[in-house]
């Protein structure tokens, strides 16, 4: 009888432990998996920054703007030939719950939405944004303060206007 429960005993502590180090191995497997993801993601990242600043056609556009009685900036590095813009918000005062700040491009046909951006937090946001299509000439941008999943055309409040 004492030799079974020894032997059941040891049997259970060889799966608890099997058990252990296989989830630990998986584990180790997803978390690689990711950090791997994340290093390919900073890198392109730094690649576009990269190639925002250095380009001899990038365009630096500084805004001042006031949000919340804040004093901020929205800079937009415009790449006219990749026909792409990097943009840096700093200092704007994080969003209400229901509400999202909206960057618009404003083109020879109007404005078009460039992206919308819902800031829950005091930190700055940096985004890159493809321009519109050939068929519309980018002339400015705006922002607005608008409903939470953005609006097709600006309803609310202007935070800038900026012809480039």
């Amino acid at each position: 009888m004492k030799r079974t429960w020894r032997f059941a005993a040891g049997a259970i502590i060889t799966l608890a432990v099997a058990g252990g180090v296989w989830r630990s191995y998986h584990t180790i497997g997803r978390l690689t998996a990711e950090r791997d993801t994340l290093v390919a993601r900073v890198e392109a990242l730094e690649d576009t920054v990269r190639t925002f600043l250095r380009a001899p056609t990038t365009q630096v556009i500084q805004i001042p703007v006031s949000t919340g009685g804040r004093v901020g900036s929205v800079t937009i590095f415009a790449d006219s030939v990749r026909h792409r813009w990097l943009v840096r918000c700093d200092g704007l005062a994080p969003n209400a719950r229901d509400q999202a700040y909206q960057l618009w491009f404003i083109t020879d046909q109007g404005m078009a939405t460039a992206a919308v951006m819902p800031m829950d937090q005091d930190k700055p946001m940096v985004m890159g944004l493809e321009m519109p299509g050939a068929d519309q000439r980018v002339l400015g941008a705006a922002m607005s303060i608008e409903p939470r999943g953005g609006s097709a055309t600006p309803t609310g409040p202007m935070v800038f206007r900026r012809l480039l």
